[in-house]
């Protein structure tokens, strides 16, 4: 299914929360998104792939992973109204440190990163959003630290569930622990006493 004028409607209230942008650069900028959609199980980057492109998400969810020893370790989740993509990569043209996988099937606007870059050249706004989405994910990244070393698991568990209450319930016990820092059997635990309340 093609995406409306509602699906760029939010990606204009998205842009237009981070940064002023004129009409002219959101058209600009709206005629070069691509419209893909995702089942679970598909990546948008992968572990070792140099990222070429953000994607915003219309619907569904992703969580970022890298595996050591043969372990998983999620990172990161990312839901509906939210860019997501491996900026360490898109930014260094390294190979990604980490694979986003879809967990809930997406549909998402694409931004390629050829696109990105001549629109930062262009255009004063774009580079200041380029800007904003690359602090938000350091904010992002550094919240989810003080989170581990300051939150009891409870308290990380509640602060997703406010982001997605939905889709927080349909991850799995394993990717949800894995990013709360605790065991799975922890992780039941808590979803009881969340049920019971």
């Amino acid at each position: 299914m093609e995406p409306g004028i509602h699906a760029l409607k939010k990606v204009e209230e998205k842009l237009r929360t981070l940064a002023p942008i004129s009409d002219n650069e959101l058209d600009v900028f709206c005629k070069n998104l691509v419209f893909k959609s995702f089942e679970k199980g598909e990546f948008l980057c992968l572990e070792g792939q140099v990222e070429n492109y953000i994607f915003f998400i219309l619907r569904g969810a992703t969580r970022n992973y890298f595996s050591k020893d043969g372990k998983e370790f999620t990172v990161g989740f990312h839901f509906e109204n939210e860019f997501v993509s491996a900026y360490y990569s898109l930014i260094t043209r390294e190979p990604s440190p980490f694979s986003i996988e879809v967990i809930d099937p997406v549909q998402a606007f694409v931004v390629p990163q050829k696109f990105l870059i001549s629109f930062y050249d262009q255009y004063k706004s774009g580079e200041r959003i380029g800007r904003l989405i690359a602090e938000k994910q350091y904010i992002q990244r550094i919240r989810r630290e003080m989170d581990l070393l300051s939150l009891t698991a409870e308290q990380r568990y509640t602060n997703l569930l406010k982001q997605n209450p939905t889709l927080v319930q349909s991850i799995s016990v394993k990717h949800l622990s894995s990013f709360l820092g605790i065991q799975p059997e922890s992780l039941s635990r808590i979803r009881k006493q969340y049920s019971r309340n």
